[in-house]
């Protein structure tokens, strides 16, 4: 046993503490004699004990043992647990006397045994319920170096195959190497069994309804046998065959035809002659299986999508076809159908929004998209810039391909009030990508008008588009409508422009206050070659006027409700000038990057006879060409869909000899199935890990609007099913635990728990529990894993035959600490309270005192000859006090009066009156002369409590007064007996008067 000091620099306060102690030792003139003794010691030791808890104080013990924890692995895999019991029991048998040994076994997670103990006796049972179909050596290697403290001799033995699967043994011996703990492992012999396993089960992601696929298994042995192989479709058998299989992988495929729509479980068992282990015989998978594809057919024509929907119904391919009018506004909507389908459809009849829906749905949802051509598609549809043109594998800008004649431009745009808002925004954003469309040596001019026509952009070419743009821009909406002026000026403008091809577009929203003189001006521009298209915005246009002037002018009308349509009506009448778009001349497209669709061409390609024309962009596959080249099929990947554009037309038109290929039918089918999804449409993406027998859920969104709840539904084969809440982490990210009792294919569905009720977020999927890995035939490299380990953190590799061998060698020595902090503050605490009682409490100390000094004398005396004693001794040394100070000469030291006198004194002090004059005294009030007081002698002042409150006056004054003190008493035989040193010589007075007179001053006290 020994002490220390944490902070012996802390002991330094002592300096400062000894001269606050010799400071107040002398100059404390409150307490006196032993009270105040007693309160300086008390108050020396409080400091001293402060001092030694802040130094940190502490004792310690020197150690010499060995603290071992026997960690043993129970999962499956190690078989059974008696010869691990044998081994710790005699590696404990060749313990020290002070060794310690505790006992864990761990399978899932870990357990204790039993907790250190010297005990010889205290054994090596193994009896704790374990989950043992995992094996998590990090667990138990955790909770067995919670038992040790880290110092001295401290270790693990690991008893373990080393094949873990659950948490990572090599970072909880990161965490023991840097407490200092080491791990002794002893590696358990493999298990040598025939064994048979289903490791892997597969089956498509997706399928429809009446589709074949294949169940593809994969089975791992250790020896050659031979047996059946199951397949199960929601516990129905749909397959049996039987299959041999060799040491190592086998690998087998068994057909399948999916009938009923919705999501299935497949489970694969085996049967195996002489299989030793059943636990590892199955494995699952899941899938789902729609009912026939859907295709929404957009047509431009009525009845001109006959060819496109016989040959989809051909290949068991339902389709919808609707007018673009009535595309939906819902994104929700779209998700119903696995692709649409555009055929020859003007972009000026499809809304913004609309054209918006359908990008997102290629983009986000997997959507196909397929655009079929005609007069009135791609660049003459006017998708120029639009959502469309971003899905499609081609762009509509030919610059560059071929001559395109030189145009001359001017738009006549309304910038009245009722033009305020999103119709002026609208219509700037169309004259602007107009402007974008054209070329350099185009000719554009740009007039806007309320009760009079400004020009904005004054006709002159395309040489600096970014600022006739940034011109455009500029255009408010204020004033009424006055239509003629504005076109009259237009023309006048457009007859000074020299270009091959000249046209005007009039956009209004209202009616103009003069409607007359209109003919001159459409007859002088069909006299000029000049055409002139008109836009009528809502219903308060003057529609009729409108139409008039386009027929009259040979040009186009066009009725707008939905004003986002403007820019593709622009661009498509931009487009149109040029006419070059289309090309109608017989020609036979070539293969150029066919692909997979190679096969569909083995026969031959079929001619046609024109196609719009079109620049495919950089990452498309082009797989047909015409011969300028321009693409004719093409296809790409658009985010998580695919689009595939078709230039020429399906209803015959240029396509006659390809509607009557007897191919037709198969190859567009095929084409349209290519756009189908690869993936279950969702706004909720779901993953899962699987740790042990729980399965951690995350679930993430990229919708606007992520609900605030959201609930998982998981069912079982057993039609069993529990809700687990997911907790959102973040905006659109959710996470929960699945607790999983044994393995399968587990059903999910995402419900919405925001509102009241539960409402379904998401199409229904699953996710796989396989069997544990503990059943997995082993790789061998457990062993491998269990050396690192120990050499890690410093261990040792055991021996089955040496089990001594874990106490061999000398203990290391260790130091036990002991904490005395709380002790030492206790006992100051206490110290001080008591020196606050000495100091402020009125007790009798001397005789306290008096009673402590004979106990450690071991002589007690009686209490009431202490207490007379005490009282009579007092008494005396006043007294000298007294005639010290009255009388000026050296006070003798008071002798000690006969037992009887001492009684006297005590019973009149206890009386509390004067004593009575000795015999021959003159009476009280006498003038008989006393002799005359000495001075007091220098510096023999008395102490400061038994000072008096007012000086007496000398004897010969109190004589002259009146008042003679009281005689001195007679000594035996009559004479008159003084004390020693006393007498007329020594002062006036009586002494016994003067003592008795001090008494009573501090008894006032």
């Amino acid at each position: 046993m020994g002490v220390q000091f944490s902070h012996p620099w802390l002991l330094l306060l002592l300096i400062p503490a000894g001269i606050f102690l010799y400071y107040a030792y002398r100059s404390d003139f409150r307490l006196s004699g032993f009270r105040r003794k007693l309160a300086l010691g008390l108050r020396t030791l409080v400091i001293l004990l402060l001092v030694f808890m802040l130094s940190g104080l502490h004792g310690f013990t020197v150690l010499r043992d060995k603290q071992v924890v026997f960690l043993a692995d129970r999962s499956d895999s190690m078989g059974d647990s008696s010869r691990i019991t044998s081994w710790i029991s005699e590696s404990m048998a060749a313990k020290g006397e002070d060794d310690t040994t505790a006992v864990v076994s761990t399978g899932l997670e870990g357990a204790v045994e039993r907790r250190l103990s010297a005990d010889e006796s205290a054994g090596a049972s193994l009896n704790a319920l374990l989950e043992g179909r995992f094996t998590g050596l990090e667990s138990g290697l955790q909770l067995a170096g919670s038992l040790l403290d880290g110092n001295g001799d401290s270790r693990i033995v690991l008893i373990s195959d080393g094949e873990e699967n659950v948490g990572s043994m090599t970072a909880a011996g990161r965490l023991l190497k840097d407490r200092g703990i080491a791990v002794d492992v002893l590696p358990a012999p493999k298990q040598e069994i025939r064994d048979v396993a289903v490791e892997e089960l597969k089956v498509p992601e997706k399928l429809y309804q009446a589709e074949s696929f294949y169940v593809e298994a994969l089975i791992r042995s250790t020896f050659k046998t031979a047996g059946e192989l199951r397949i199960y479709e929601d516990n129905r058998e749909i397959g049996r065959e039987r299959v041999e299989v060799s040491p190592g992988e086998n690998r087998f495929a068994i057909k399948g035809l999916a009938k009923n729509p919705g999501l299935h479980r497949y489970r694969a068992e085996i049967f195996m002659d002489g299989d030793e282990s059943a636990a590892n015989n199955a494995a699952y998978d899941f899938t789902r299986v729609d009912g026939p594809p859907r295709v929404l057919i957009v047509e431009g024509a009525p009845g001109t999508s006959g060819n496109i929907t016989a040959a989809l119904e051909s290949g068991m391919i339902g389709t919808e076809v609707i007018p673009p009018e009535l595309l939906p506004l819902d994104a929700a909507k779209y998700a119903a159908y696995d692709s649409i389908i555009f055929n020859n459809v003007s972009g000026s009849r499809v809304g913004g929004k609309q054209m918006e829906l359908i990008e997102q749905a290629v983009r986000s949802f997997g959507i196909g998209f397929m655009m079929a051509g005609g007069e009135d598609s791609f660049g003459m549809g006017g998708y120029f810039k639009t959502p469309i043109e971003k899905a499609l594998p081609v762009s509509m800008e030919l610059e560059g391909k071929r001559e395109i004649p030189s145009l001359g431009l001017i738009l006549v745009i309304d910038r009245s009030g009722s033009m305020s808002g999103e119709k002026i925004e609208l219509a700037k954003e169309s004259a602007m990508r107009t402007v974008e469309l054209l070329r350099p040596k185009d000719t554009v001019g740009v007039v806007a008008f309320d009760d009079a026509p400004w020009w904005v952009v004054p006709p002159q070419t395309l040489e600096n588009k970014e600022e006739i743009i940034s011109s455009i821009q500029s255009i408010p909406s204020n004033g009424g409508t006055s239509i003629y002026p504005a076109v009259s000026s237009a023309l006048d403008e457009m007859l000074k422009i020299k270009s091959q091809r000249r046209h005007i577009i009039l956009m209004t929203d209202g009616q103009s206050a003069f409607n007359s003189g209109y003919q001159d001006l459409t007859d002088t521009m069909v006299k000029n070659k000049i055409t002139m298209s008109s836009v009528a915005v809502g219903m308060d246009a003057d529609v009729n006027l409108l139409q008039t002037l386009a027929e009259a002018a040979k040009g186009r009308f066009y009725f707008v409700e939905d004003e986002t349509t403007l820019p593709a009506i622009f661009s498509r009448e931009a487009v149109m000038l040029a006419k070059s778009y289309i090309v109608d001349k017989p020609f036979v497209p070539a293969l150029q990057q066919a692909g997979d669709w190679g096969s569909l061409f083995q026969e031959g390609v079929p001619g046609l006879y024109g196609y719009v024309a079109a620049t495919p962009k950089s990452t498309a596959q082009t797989v047909l060409v015409s011969p300028e080249p321009d693409p004719v099929l093409a296809r790409w990947q658009y985010g998580s869909g695919r689009s595939v554009a078709w230039t020429s037309d399906l209803n015959g038109k240029w396509s006659k000899e390809w509607v009557s290929w007897n191919a037709f039918a198969d190859t567009l089918t095929e084409i349209v199935k290519w756009t189908f999804p690869q993936f279950t449409s969702s706004p909720y993406e779901v993953t899962t890990v699987t740790a042990g027998n729980q399965v951690k859920l995350q679930v993430t969104t990229d919708g606007e609007n992520p609900p605030e709840k959201l609930n998982a539904v998981i069912g079982d084969e057993e039609a069993g099913e529990q809700k687990v809440e997911l907790v959102q982490e973040a905006p659109g990210r959710y996470t929960g635990l699945v607790d999983v009792t044994k393995p399968g294919a587990f059903l999910l569905s995402l419900e919405d728990a925001s509102g009241d009720g539960s409402k379904a977020a998401a199409p229904g999927t699953g996710f796989v529990v396989p069997y544990s890995p503990e059943y997995r035939i082993s790789s061998g490299e457990g062993e491998e894993g269990l050396t690192r380990l120990a050499e890690l953190t410093g261990g040792r590799v055991l021996s089955w035959d040496n089990p001594a061998e874990v106490f061999a060698g000398k203990a290391t020595s260790r130091t036990q600490l002991h904490d005395w902090s709380y002790p030492l503050l206790v006992a100051a605490l206490l110290l001080w309270v008591a020196d606050i009682a000495v100091r402020r409490l009125a007790l009798p100390w001397a005789a306290i005192g008096a009673r402590l000094a004979a106990l450690l004398r071991r002589r007690p005396a009686p209490a009431g000859e202490a207490g007379q004693r005490t009282g009579l001794e007092r008494l005396a040394a006043r007294k000298a006090r007294a005639a010290t100070f009255y009388g000026g000469g050296q006070a003798s030291p008071p002798t000690k009066a006969p037992p009887a006198q001492q009684r006297s004194g005590a019973g009149a002090s206890a009386g509390g009156g004067n004593p009575a004059p000795a015999p021959g005294a003159a009476p009280a009030g006498g003038r008989k002369a006393q002799p005359e007081a000495r001075a007091p002698q220098r510096g023999a002042a008395p102490l400061r409590e038994e000072r008096p409150a007012k000086a007496k006056p000398a004897a010969g004054e109190g004589a002259r007064r009146g008042s003679a003190p009281p005689p001195p008493p007679k000594a035996p035989g009559g004479g008159e007996r003084r004390p020693e040193g006393t007498g007329p010589a020594a002062g006036g007075g009586s002494s016994m008067d003067r003592l008795l007179q001090a008494k009573k001053r501090g008894t006032r006290r």
